[in-house]
């Protein structure tokens, strides 16, 4: 897969920012009195790879004019290397726009992870093309890759069709398209003709596409095999069958891939990964990890996915590396994997936890 031969953004995403509100010590929210916050959204997640190991990496957004809230979102993107471009637009007073707050436990045990999301009033679901230069970004600057998720994609009216003109303006400019179809059925209500519609328009241009089997039969309409349920090894087989039914709808993509994910406890995983590219399968067989926090661990693995491709490696490193940054953002009560360097990915592929002096 061959990313353009220059750019000034490795990835680039368009999002709708927020802020991550978690209990201390893995406590439950609604027993707990003391909580860290971070900024957050899906999209940011997956850039964060490329991003801590020193590429340059943009997150298209919106922000409340203002909003000391806006103001954190930008002071912790700035210290995650993530450039950031998006219009400042009044509250509205205080029943107008502001930033979502999800609020989430990490789960300890046989207690799972909850997490409550209050989006009323995003000031990301209003997000135009109009409101970005993709000319300069795409045109001048250059992107080596566009990420979408189906979360953003699905958000609202306007964000569908803010993600449909940036996916055909990557696609102008040979800029590839990375596509996690992340179905939610609450996004989808009500709505689910004009995303169907929409999905099927990106996917048919994206040149990576992750997702579930899940995924891929509510996103685009794929009947596929009877699910695995919690047979790992079926579920494998079922996505291999999956996603030859996938090829040749979208013929476009050089690469398919999921995560395989079995919840032992809320501190431990089977955690695994499947890709397709050049022709070949590529399995990460599951094996246990020990989990701190789950949320961010496919996020995790697309961005170490597509740190691999615009590294240039082949194939069996995208997904090995996807896989061990996915352990690492399950690793941490971010919901991000936050590399120190290379190395330290390579030694959680190897297993390798002895300590580094």
């Amino acid at each position: 897969m061959n990313v353009r031969s220059s750019y000034k953004y490795a990835i680039a995403c368009p999002t709708s920012m927020g802020v991550r509100i978690t209990p201390v010590n893995r406590m439950a929210v609604h027993n707990s009195n003391t909580y860290t916050m971070t900024s957050t959204s899906a999209e940011t997640n997956v850039l964060n790879v490329a991003s801590s190991l020193g590429k340059e990496c943009l997150a298209l957004t919106k922000f409340v004019e203002g909003s000391p809230i806006a103001a954190f979102i930008k002071a912790q993107l700035r210290a995650r290397n993530i450039a950031y471009e998006g219009i400042n637009v009044p509250q509205g007073g205080p029943w107008g726009y502001r930033h979502q707050f999800n609020v989430a436990d990490s789960g300890f045990g046989l207690r799972a992870p909850r997490v409550w999301n209050d989006r009323a009033g995003e000031v990301g679901r209003t997000l135009n093309i109009k409101d970005f230069d993709v000319e300069r970004i795409f045109g001048q600057e250059g992107v080596g890759i566009l990420h979408l998720s189906g979360l953003i994609a699905a958000m609202s009216p306007e964000t569908t069709e803010c993600c449909l003109e940036l996916a055909r303006t990557a696609k102008k400019y040979g800029t590839l398209i990375s596509f996690d179809l992340n179905y939610r059925a609450t996004f989808w209500k009500g709505r689910e003709e004009d995303l169907a519609a929409a999905f099927h328009e990106i996917a048919s241009l994206a040149d990576v596409l992750v997702g579930n089997e899940e995924d891929f039969q509510l996103c685009l309409g794929f009947k596929g095999p009877e699910a695995g349920g919690k047979d790992l090894a079926a579920k494998i087989e079922n996505f291999k069958g999956m996603i030859n039914e996938v090829r040749e709808k979208y013929p476009n993509a050089q690469a398919y891939a999921t995560t395989l994910r079995q919840v032992i406890s809320a501190n431990e995983h089977l955690w695994g990964a499947i890709l397709w590219a050049e022709g070949n399968w590529y399995v990460e067989e599951p094996r246990p990890i020990q989990v701190m926090d789950r949320i961010g661990g496919g996020d995790g693995f697309s961005g170490g996915l597509l740190y691999g491709v615009l590294s240039g490696w082949t194939p069996d490193k995208w997904v090995a590396f996807g896989w061990a940054s996915g352990v690492l953002a399950a690793s941490s009560l971010n919901d991000y994997a936050e590399p120190a360097d290379e190395k330290q990915v390579w030694d959680v592929y190897a297993g390798n936890a002895r300590v580094q002096r």
